[in-house]
């Protein structure tokens, strides 16, 4: 039987176009319907005329859904994928730009700290209404989340709707792998590692060549080959003093912790431009964001003009997808969910990034066991920052978004409590219109 995949928020053209790409592969797929959902009309025009140039180039007998209404693309749907920014350029700027009025420097901010904690605020209604549609009209599926900050949007959606079968990715998982195997000359056909953590502080608690320790090569890469060191400054460090390398991009770990980004000299040591594809420039994601904003038409349509390779990339949606409900090819991947005894040192019920195997109708969550020390006391200041979050948001109360704040590394190495205070309350005013729920808008 034909199987139908919706994407909610499919005018994030880059995710979309792959993804979809990536699903037609698979013959269980050939004949899928796709449905694609999003509220900006032009967004949702490029996208659409994207996946009927795959659909056209593959010669797929798919079928394309394009509509403004979320119910009716989820409805009887296999599997969802969400890929929504909820709130414009303007106020999404200003998850970075307040922050840098009081000195703390964020280079990307969808993930953690002051930035990820008011994206979060912003962008969890809207998900949690996604949610309620999904039960109505596509309660067995599959739900897939590309959308930041992974984690506490997740965490917010796991436990609001625990019958539903929802879960998220991040590339930086596959992406790092690669890159170290890159490091180290080896195919990654025949590279095997184990990674477990939160997202974007996810660590390879093994990382190994046709079965053998691969880490003493990586070691030797980055400490005798400036190429290799510079590419990953940030990363690079903390790997030489915790043992373990992290998945996600120097710029983005250079804002989850203390060491990197509280003083000038430290950023202009560490955060290099031009070493990596983010090494942790000021307002890296802003500057990107406004490099497009302007002429996103212009180079869409660029895009869609140039050849697309319909080979099958590296995303896990359409893997995920064929082990449950398409040919049944077990997948083993790694995934965002509660932690319910996979991390023992993390805590009950926070979100973690843990391998997660995908076979017939099913997901299994596998447990990890302890992290070792230096990582759980590492991760469980942002798990524990992001539970309270979770707490205030649902509490619409701004002292405990406050207090979130409060102990983030970067915020809390840089500002007072005072000034916390201040900057805490200047960015509820920023992002007033989304935040209606709150009984009150100040800290």
């Amino acid at each position: 039987m034909s199987k139908k995949i919706a994407f909610i928020g499919a005018g994030s053209f880059g995710f979309t176009r792959k993804l979809v790409r990536d699903i037609l592969t698979f013959p269980a797929f050939r004949d899928a319907t796709i449905a694609l959902m999003d509220i900006d009309a032009e967004k949702l025009g490029f996208v659409t005329t994207a996946v009927n140039q795959i659909v056209e180039a593959g010669n797929y007998p798919a079928r394309v859904v394009s509509t403004f209404d979320r119910k009716e693309a989820l409805k009887d749907a296999d599997g969802v994928v969400i890929t929504i920014l909820q709130g414009g350029f303007q106020v999404f700027r200003s998850d970075v730009e307040i922050p840098m009025k009081y000195k703390v420097d964020i280079n990307v901010g969808d993930t953690r700290g002051p930035s990820g904690i008011f994206r979060m605020l912003r962008t969890l209604p809207v998900m949690l209404d996604i949610c309620r549609d999904i039960r109505e009209c596509c309660p067995g599926a599959i739900v897939l989340n590309y959308t930041n900050p992974m984690a506490m949007l997740c965490r917010g959606m796991q436990s609001e709707f625990p019958e539903l079968r929802i879960t998220g990715l991040c590339h930086s998982v596959q992406g790092t792998a690669e890159m170290l195997a890159r490091w180290i000359g080896a195919p990654m056909e025949e590279i095997t590692y184990t990674c477990a953590g939160i997202n974007h502080q996810a660590f390879y608690l093994d990382f190994k060549w046709n079965g053998k320790d691969a880490y003493p090569l990586i070691r030797e890469a980055v400490t005798t080959r400036e190429e290799v060191y510079k590419e990953e400054i940030v990363r690079n460090e903390m790997f030489l003093a915790l043992d373990y390398y992290v998945t996600e991009s120097s710029g983005h770990n250079s804002e989850y912790n203390a060491w990197f980004r509280k003083r000038p000299d430290l950023i202009e040591t560490y955060c290099l431009p031009g070493t990596g594809w983010n090494p942790g420039v000021h307002a890296y994601i802003v500057d990107c964001y406004r490099e497009r904003n302007d002429k996103w038409q212009e180079l869409t349509r660029k895009e869609l003009a140039e050849p697309f390779d319909l080979a099958r990339g590296n995303e896990y949606a359409s893997c995920i997808f064929n082990a449950v409900f398409g040919d049944y090819t077990p997948f083993e991947f790694n995934g965002n969910v509660r932690n319910f005894h996979y991390i023992d040192n993390l805590p009950y019920g926070s979100c973690v990034e843990v391998p997660v195997i995908a076979g017939r109708d099913t997901l299994r969550t596998v447990a990890i066991g302890a992290l070792p020390p230096q990582l759980a006391l590492l991760t469980n200041i942002s798990a524990r920052c992001e539970e309270l979050a979770i707490e205030g948001f649902f509490a619409g109360d701004p002292k405990m978004i406050y207090q979130a704040i409060l102990f983030d590394p970067l915020t809390g190495a840089v500002l007072s409590l005072a000034e916390i205070r201040d900057m805490v309350n200047e960015m509820f005013e920023a992002n007033k219109e989304y935040l209606g729920y709150f009984h009150s808008l100040k800290a």
